[in-house]
C-alpha cells in the first residue's frame, strides 16, 4: 500500500526519508535544504565523503537530528522538455533508492518527496506516474511507502494517478 500525504518530510518517523538532492550532495533549496537544516551539520559532513551523485543514482547517509534513521539522497533529472532521457533518469532515481534501501537491510519504511518537480521543472503529472509505478513495484517489500508531498495540488495529482 502507498500512502499519499501532505506534510513536511523532515518530521516523519520512518526508517528513511528520500532527499531530492543535487549532484554535489551539499544541500541546496527546497527539500534538499530543508533536510540538511533539520538533520544538522553532521549530514553535510557525511555527504562530503562522496564527490558527487549523478542523476538516477542514490547514496545513503545517517539521519542525525531527523526522526528518520537514514536519508537516501537521489538526484533526479532537470526537465528539458522530455527529449534528454528525463523519464528514464527519474525512474532510475526511484528504482536506485528502493534498491539501496533493500540492500541496506534495516529499512522497512520509506518516504519520498516528488523528485524533480520543484526547481528542476519536471511536470508534476508525468512525474507522479513514474513515481507511483515504481512505488507499486516495490511496495510489497516494505511495511510502509509514503509519497510525502509539499502542496495540495501534488497530493491531488498523486491520488488521481494512483486511483487511475
Amino acid at each position: 500500500m502507498i500512502e499519499i500525504i501532505q506534510a513536511d518530510i523532515t518530521t516523519l518517523a520512518v526508517d528513511a526519508i528520500v532527499n531530492a538532492a543535487n549532484e554535489a550532495l551539499r544541500g541546496g533549496g527546497g527539500v534538499d535544504g530543508a533536510i540538511h537544516r533539520a538533520a544538522g551539520p553532521e549530514l553535510l559532513h557525511e555527504c562530503r565523503k562522496y564527490s558527487s551523485c549523478p542523476p538516477g543514482e542514490a547514496v545513503v547517509t545517517h539521519g542525525y537530528r531527523l526522526p528518520a534513521r537514514f536519508v537516501i539522497h537521489t538526484v533526479g533529472p532537470v526537465w528539458h522538455g522530455g527529449t534528454r532521457g528525463e523519464a528514464h533518469l527519474l525512474e532510475r532515481a526511484y528504482r536506485s533508492t528502493f534498491l539501496l534501501a533493500i540492500v541496506q537491510g534495516t529499512i522497512r519504511s520509506i518516504a519520498f518527496p516528488a523528485i524533480s518537480t520543484g526547481v528542476y521543472g519536471y511536470p508534476k503529472r508525468d512525474a507522479a506516474g513514474i513515481a507511483l509505478r515504481v512505488m507499486r513495484e516495490f511496495a510489497s517489500r516494505f511495511d510502509r511507502v509514503v509519497a510525502c508531498l509539499f502542496d495540495a495540488e501534488s497530493v491531488a495529482i498523486y491520488r488521481e494517478t494512483l486511483s487511475a
